[in-house]
């Protein structure tokens, strides 16, 4: 069948993006889904920076590319094995697939699924082929999802079934910045209540990751970003202070709001500088998350006696350290209770057409999640 994708074709082109264009809106042809995969119509995918880094080139990804990874639609057709979902089934989109045989699947660490993650870096589905073409080109899928189409194959193993009633728009949130940010603090942290906790980057991720402290009951609950407007945000989430990161003395904000230090402080931004500033606001015995994905050649130097003699810990959470099938119903039930009010975090909605200019107000910090819908 054929479809609209949004296509990139060289990474690092000049900002702004409304001008320089480097998603490209192609009609493309979907091979029918193989072994084990599955036809989706794509009715909401969001924007993350984990897309962006791929345009900017901070995450060097195989091109040419169609590009998303953060979506939610309808079964339409289902390939050959696939016995558990029927179409019409609303599914969100979980951008690491996870085989279910390799040790860490088998150990309960589908997160860490090593042929997922070898899919994933070549740009190719799960059973290792490509179902994207343009033209003459075979386009390379991201992340085992090209979510930013009319319509897309993934493998079965790339979805988790919804309710029909949950709505697009918010659905989407939950294969990306929910799974990521809610479980970065209840799965890898495992944050009980009147813990502390400090969140550095307050984009989609860090601000769920302000959801879930909140909701494990963590106290207080510290934002730090250099928005105002995000700050305002997190505190009409639950966040008990804010602190400007930009304020030469925001370490110590911190350190003095937590008598010390926090128990917890996850860093979200993406940043070196910002993991930095996340050490030091965490207190002695305290643990250090980080989500944040900076360009591969990014390193930190932590003080070896500080990190034992204080027993620190540093730790990297990668999709919430999530069983997408256990967690994904968990987080929306909490959303359906009033606890964990991801409707919050949307900025907005745009059609495909919008895209490109979208993406300069995601690297402009001026938006949270924009979610692309279609109709």
């Amino acid at each position: 069948m054929k479809t609209t994708a949004a296509v990139l074709r060289a990474m690092g082109a000049a900002r702004p993006y409304a001008d320089s264009r480097p998603l490209s809106l192609e009609t493309v042809t979907l091979d029918p889904p193989g072994e084990g995969e599955v036809l989706v119509a794509i009715k909401a995918a969001g924007l993350c920076h984990s897309d962006l880094s791929v345009i900017n080139g901070d995450r060097p990804r195989p091109m040419p590319m169609a590009l998303g990874h953060e979506a939610a639609g309808v079964v339409e057709a289902l390939g050959p094995g696939v016995g558990d979902l029927a179409v019409g089934d609303h599914v969100v989109m979980v951008f690491m697939p996870s085989c279910g045989h390799c040790d860490p699947c088998a150990g309960g660490r589908p997160a860490l699924c090593e042929p997922g993650a070898a899919a994933n870096g070549r740009g190719v589905l799960l059973g290792g082929d490509r179902r994207i073409h343009s033209g003459a080109d075979t386009l390379n899928h991201h992340l085992g999802c090209s979510a930013f189409a009319g319509h897309a194959v993934v493998s079965r193993r790339s979805l988790v079934k919804i309710d029909a009633d949950l709505p697009f728009a918010q659905a989407a949130l939950f294969g990306c910045a929910v799974l990521t940010g809610v479980g970065a603090v209840v799965n890898t942290a495992k944050v009980s209540a009147g813990q502390s906790v400090a969140v550095v980057g307050l984009g989609g991720v860090g601000l769920s990751s302000v959801l879930g402290a909140r909701a494990s009951g963590a106290s207080p609950v510290i934002a730090v970003d250099l928005s105002e407007d995000k700050l305002a945000l997190a505190r009409s989430l639950g966040a008990v202070r804010t602190v400007n990161a930009g304020d030469a003395d925001a370490v110590e904000q911190v350190r003095a709001l937590t008598g010390g230090g926090a128990d917890f402080v996850f860093e979200m931004a993406g940043s070196v500088r910002a993991l930095e500033a996340a050490w030091k606001m965490t207190r002695r015995g305290g643990t250090t998350v980080t989500a944040g994905l900076p360009p591969p050649e990014a390193a930190l130097a932590v003080n070896v006696v500080q990190l034992v003699a204080e027993e620190r810990t540093l730790k990297g959470s990668y999709i919430g350290t999530c069983v997408p099938s256990r967690d994904i119903p968990r987080y929306v039930a909490l959303f359906r209770e009033g606890r964990l009010p991801v409707d919050r975090l949307l900025t907005g909605t745009i059609p495909l057409e919008r895209i490109n200019a979208a993406f300069d107000d995601l690297a402009d910090g001026k938006a949270v999640r924009t979610v692309v819908t279609f109709p």
